[in-house]
This record gives structure tokens, sequence and C-alpha cells, in this order.
């Protein structure tokens, strides 16, 4: 699939980083570690008080004994990567300027009163049903800064103040420590020997997932739903940094080339622009190790190479989701027995997601578009949805061309699509259930993990103007019939169009905004 419930799949990256940039980067950057099926995401609470602090940089230190984390040289026989939300730098000890120094929605975290709305999250003082009952469980708890409590009156406004109230979750979660290696006994072993090392220093596990990306009989990684995971992803490109194995430079993908700057910071981005990231002053603890900032004199650059992590844990009710295409299956033949003969529950199923179990992309007239071909467009191919509907999962995460109001506008409409692609580095959580399932109490879903190097303009946008706009495509009222809210759900089809009702398969159970660090940010992190 091409957004909500995806990974990166089992298929090895087509590029990789040249040096110095792969020694620089986290290894997260370039593969979702499919070699290893098996990991454990670990979410951590630095849970020392006051500003003499029991652990600082030295955790990081002690976790390097036994959980060294991986860069894009990916020469290790295991894998780790390491995030932090903003109240963790805080925590850490980060110099204040330097927390300024990080984009607005890293600052505000996830659950910022505007930035719930706009991802469909909570409307006033009430959660939405697209998040688990009582609210979700862990964030980063981000203190609201100056400019989330703006109390200043303005104009056509009688209250006397204008103030955010906070939305605190019971699980305060400072950094996100994610662990791949070959099987569930090595994972389990590898956690009590991290979560031993650090107790002492008060960095405790506060919760935690079992991450899955192991092959099905058929050597194609699934997500709970039962559909091939991992395809379609952005590849990106920079001159004489991302390379082919053989060190030749990779070239830019037609239909999914993105700017390097669009995945790491510092870099050049879609608006031909240089991806920015956090400063810090030079002398504020151990600089040596950072380079100089290309524009800011006397300044290091803390994020050169590093990148921002959504990460959102998102229950999946599978029996649900296969409960509701097989009564609307039997609902669509039982009205119309002669022209719904063919509309099965997977059917159905395949229309909702615009792609079959496999994977494969559904075109008119019955046909598909192989799951190895990512290369085309929805104007020419299947302009009017007779395929791969119009409000499917697969459009609305990656339009491409489809949006484009003539022929003349379709390469204007896939950059500006382009210019919104996220990296997705998320696994399935959880037992995998038997299709069709029965109902159990068993906890899955997808730990969604996504790269970006501009939050509001790629994943916040691809949430708010495509996944969740009710007037996506020329449709009304309809939003993801996926991983959206309750409501409906257009098909056309020859004579007419079909519409079903879909249920709310996918719920936030926690999220948050996190920094991916270089590895010398790491190390002058250490240093604190």
């Amino acid at each position: 699939m091409d957004h909500g419930p995806v990974s990166e799949g089992s298929n090895a990256p087509s590029w990789h980083l040249s040096a110095p940039a792969n020694t620089q980067a986290q290894g997260l950057v370039v593969s979702g570690f499919a070699n290893l099926p098996t990991g454990r995401a670990l979410f951590l609470e630095l849970g020392w008080k006051g500003a003499k602090k029991k652990g600082g940089g030295a955790w990081l230190q002690a976790l390097a004994e036994v959980a060294k984390v991986t860069d894009a040289d990916g020469r290790d026989p295991r894998a780790v990567a390491l995030g932090f939300t903003w109240s963790g730098l805080q925590k850490m000890g980060l110099n204040e300027n330097a927390l300024a120094s990080f984009d607005r929605p890293f600052k505000e975290g996830m659950f910022q009163e505007d930035r719930l709305r706009r991802l469909g999250d909570r409307r006033g003082e009430a959660w939405q049903g697209t998040v688990i009952p009582g609210g979700p469980k862990w964030s980063g708890n981000t203190p609201l800064d100056d400019a989330a409590s703006d109390d200043e009156v303005r104009a056509f406004d009688d209250r006397d103040e204008i103030r955010e109230a906070r939305v605190k979750t019971p699980v305060t979660v400072h950094a996100l420590l994610l662990l791949y290696c070959e099987h569930d006994e090595a994972a389990e072993a590898w956690c009590a020997e991290v979560s031993a090392k650090l107790a002492p220093l008060e960095v405790n596990v506060v919760h935690r997932l079992p991450l899955d990306l192991r092959l099905d009989k058929q050597g194609i990684a699934r997500e709970h739903f039962g559909f091939a995971d991992g395809i379609s992803q952005p590849i990106p490109f920079e001159p004489g940094t991302v390379v082919h194995r053989d060190g030749s430079d990779v070239p830019k993908d037609y239909w999914n080339g993105v700017p390097l700057g669009e995945i790491l910071m510092g870099h050049m981005n879609g608006h031909n622009e240089v991806a920015q990231g956090p400063v810090i002053a030079d002398g504020i603890g151990d600089t040596s190790g950072l380079p100089a900032h290309p524009k800011g004199v006397g300044f290091k650059d803390l994020g050169l190479n590093g990148s921002y992590m959504v990460v959102r844990e998102l229950k999946q009710d599978v029996y649900a989701f296969w409960q509701s295409m097989r009564a609307n299956a039997a609902h669509l033949r039982e009205r119309d027995p002669e022209g719904s003969a063919h509309v099965t529950t997977t059917w159905l199923a395949e229309r909702v997601v615009g792609r079959d179990t496999h994977g494969n992309l559904l075109c008119p007239l019955g046909g598909t578009i192989p799951v190895a071909n990512n290369d085309f467009g929805f104007w020419d191919r299947d302009r009017h949805g007779a395929g791969c509907p119009l409000g499917s999962h697969v459009r609305r995460a990656n339009p491409r061309d489809g949006l484009a109001p003539t022929e003349a506008d379709k390469q204007t409409l896939l950059d500006a699509a382009n210019n919104h692609r996220i990296l997705r580095r998320g696994r399935k959580y959880g037992a995998t259930i038997s299709v069709p399932p029965t109902p159990d109490n068993v906890d899955r879903g997808l730990l969604f993990v996504c790269l970006n190097t501009d939050i509001t303009r790629q994943f916040e946008f691809v949430q708010q103007t495509w996944i969740l706009n009710p007037n996506f495509a020329v449709l009304y009222d309809e939003t993801d019939p996926l991983i959206g809210p309750k409501g409906s759900m257009t098909i056309p089809e020859q004579p007419y169009r079909r519409i079903i009702d879909v249920e709310t398969f996918v719920q936030m159970a926690g999220g948050e905004y996190f920094f991916l660090p270089s590895m010398p940010a790491l190390t002058y992190l250490a240093s604190l």
C-alpha cells in the first residue's frame, strides 16, 4: 500500500549514500532492514529530575555498548535506530537556543491543538473515532511554548485571553529505540540487555511493541489486513551523494524521484532550497565533531544528515474490516443480482485499497499494473478511477498526476505530488491473523514511521489534504476508506457507480514527532 498501514517491505533499497553521508546518516534512512524480519520498538522515558541529571548524555554512551546505532553504511549483523522527541531533547539538556532552532511542528508536538485537528485526531475537547477509546496512550507530552500559548487579545474576540489547553497522555516518551534482529528469541534477549543497561541511569522502557516483517509462503510481506506491503516509495536523488552499489549516481526517477533534501536535512529539497535543520552555537559543549553551518557564522550544524521521524501507533481491526467488506458485497449482490455477480468480499476490499492482495495496481477492464512496475501515471491509465477508484487509499496517498484538470497539467501535478512524498519505514506489530479472520482480543496494527524534512508540507499535507479531504478528486463528503473515519466510498463502474458504507478500521493509539539525529549529532548529545 502507499500510506497508512505500510512498511518498507522485502525489497532491498535501490539507492545508497556515498561518503561521507553514508557514515553520518542513520541506517534507517536508506533501509528498513528487511533482511532482519524481527524487531522491537522500545519507548523510553528519561526519568531524572532537576538540573543535576543522573543520566544526561551518559545513557547514550552506555547504550552504545549494547545497541550501537547503525549508520547508513549498513554493515552490522543487527540494526538500531534512535530518535528523540522535543521534550526528550529538553530533558537531555540541549541548549535552549538550539531547541528553539527546530521546526515549529516538532517543537509543538503532534498533540498541539491545530495539529490534532488537521491530522483528524481531535476536535475541540473530543477525540475522534479514529483514536482509541479514552484517547491515545503515549506522546512526547511536549510542553506548550509561547507561540502555542498566545494570550494576545485580537479584534472581534471578546475573550479576556486566548489560550490553548494542553493535551497530555498517560505515558511520556522522550526517545524511541528501534531494534532489528533475526528472530524473536534474540530480540527478547536483546531487549532485556538494553533495559538492564539503561535502568541504573534512570532511563526506563515505558512502552514497547514487537515489530514484524516476515514473509508469507508466497514470499510477500503483508500487513494485517492481508495486502502486500511496502509498495511505491519515493526515490531520492542528489549527484555525488545518492548512488547505486557500484558508486554511479542515481538519476532522477521521472515518476518517483525526489531531491534528497526531502528526506535529509542540509540537502537541496523540492523547492530548490536547502532543507533546514537545528543549529548549536559553537562552544556550547563539545561541538568539535559537528560541521560548521554553511550560513550561520559561529554556529555548528546539528541537523545535517538528520531527519524528522513521524511515528504513529495505529491499531487495526482486521475482523471489522473483512466483516464490513463481506456485508457490503452481500448487500450489493442482493440489490442487483445480475449486475453484481462479480462483487465478492475480496473484490470490494481491493477497491478500498486500490491494489489487489498481491500488490498489483487495479486498472480498468479488470487488468492490473504489476507490483514491480511503479512507473505510471493515473491520467493516461485510469483517469476516472474505473480500475483504481478515485477515493481509494492508494490514490489518496499518492495521486501522482491524477489530479491534473487537463492533459497539459499532468507534469505540473506530478511534480507537485512528489513535493509532498514521505519515506516510510514502518512495521506491523502484534500476532498475524489469518484471512478471513475470526474475532480475538489481540492488539495488532502498524507502527507507522516515516521520514521527512518538512513535517507540515509533507506528512501533515498528505494526511489533511489527500487522506482526510472530503472533496478529494471531485468526490463529496468522503475520506480515506481504509484509514479514515466512518463514512461512504464511491466505486465507479459501468453503467452505474456503487456507493458503500465503511466503518473505522484503524485507530491511533499514540504518536509523536521525533528528531532522527545524524551520527555526529548523536555523538554530541552523548557528550552533554
